[in-house]
């Protein structure tokens, strides 16, 4: 093919015409978007009647069981694949035995959804820092340290209470090594094989994570999670945190947090075949109601563009605070 010919088949390729209109954008669209793909996280605690807002999360509350079942059947109007809860007990201690109180907030709150709607899939955060009187994810050493191997039967203990309550899937974020694989035999050891395990498999130490501390009371009264969640800086770790998960039993897997994270969410995609979630956190939310408030962003875009992102770069699942707001826009579009 000549020069001339070439310029002239460039010359006939105009991108923009799948641009010019709405209709056009939607019908070659790469990437979509549907309330199924999200899970809206919840914090409930013991009592009744409790709505307590988050003064750093607008429009994110802690509420009491019959508060969140109000929550609940609003995600099953939206058609919201499902919602992932965290527990604010009502006492703590040195290695958060709360957690797998058969009353706490958490199985009261599993048994009620799952009673009366069945149908919402139900997931339950497995970690010990909101449990703790110290605020870190497992049981201490003299020395201060979280002692891994210690920290793996109290989350035994927390997954079975879960399982017993009904809870559809187990999600375990405290990042201890082989806890995937311990939960998996502890599961399968009390019958409950069917129950499967969504693993923050990749779960960074993050800056985005501060708003969420104060929804779930969990912040450390001493030190940092450092010596347990990724370093920012480290990608290939994360293959490796995957793959080790996969080879113990994960049925699903996550990358947290997701924005600034997306390479990661990428690689593992390509990676692996196994389904991916990604966890849009409470920092990652309140910059951009933040901005959205004080007329710097269009809300409604801003979020929905994040939304894009996450999917665009590969999670299956996207946890989301923006779970209600999304499914709601996606339905006006």
């Amino acid at each position: 093919m000549t020069d001339d010919a070439t310029r002239a088949m460039t010359r006939a390729v105009r991108l923009r015409r799948l641009r010019r209109t709405d209709g056009l954008r939607r019908m070659v669209r790469e990437t979509r978007l549907d309330a199924a793909q999200f899970i809206w996280p919840l914090f409930v605690r013991s009592g009744t009647g409790i709505r307590t807002p988050i003064g750093s999360m607008p429009g994110v509350f802690q509420t009491s069981v019959d508060e969140l079942l109000r929550d609940a059947e609003r995600a099953v109007a939206a058609g919201i694949g499902g919602i992932l809860l965290f527990g604010i007990p009502a006492t703590k201690d040195a290695e958060g035995s709360s957690a797998w109180d058969p009353h706490g907030p958490v199985p009261q709150a599993v048994r009620a959804v799952k009673q009366a709607l069945p149908q919402l899939v139900v997931i339950t955060d497995v970690c010990m820092c909101e449990y703790t009187d110290h605020g870190h994810c497992g049981l201490l050493t003299p020395a201060g340290d979280v002692d891994n191997d210690a920290t793996l039967a109290l989350l035994a203990r927390e997954a079975l209470a879960h399982a017993e309550a009904g809870a559809d899937i187990i999600a375990p974020s405290d990042m201890m090594d082989h806890r995937v694989g311990h939960l998996r035999a502890a599961l399968d050891a009390a019958g409950h094989t069917h129950v499967p395990i969504m693993s923050y498999a990749a779960k960074y130490a993050s800056a985005f994570y501060g708003p969420f501390r104060e929804a779930a009371e969990s912040t450390p009264s001493f030190g940092d999670r450092r010596s347990y969640q990724m370093d920012p800086a480290n990608g290939r770790e994360a293959i490796r945190e995957v793959r080790l998960d996969v080879l113990e039993g994960a049925d699903i897997l996550m990358v947290k947090p997701a924005g600034a994270y997306l390479d990661i969410i990428a690689a593992v995609k390509q990676d692996t075949a196994m389904p991916l979630a990604a966890y849009q956190v409470s920092g990652e939310y309140s910059m951009i109601r933040a901005a959205a408030e004080r007329g710097w962003v269009d809300g409604e875009r801003a979020m929905l563009e994040s939304l894009v992102a996450i999917a665009r770069a590969g999670a299956d699942l996207i946890i989301t605070y923006f779970a209600i707001d999304a499914a709601a826009a996606l339905r006006g579009r």
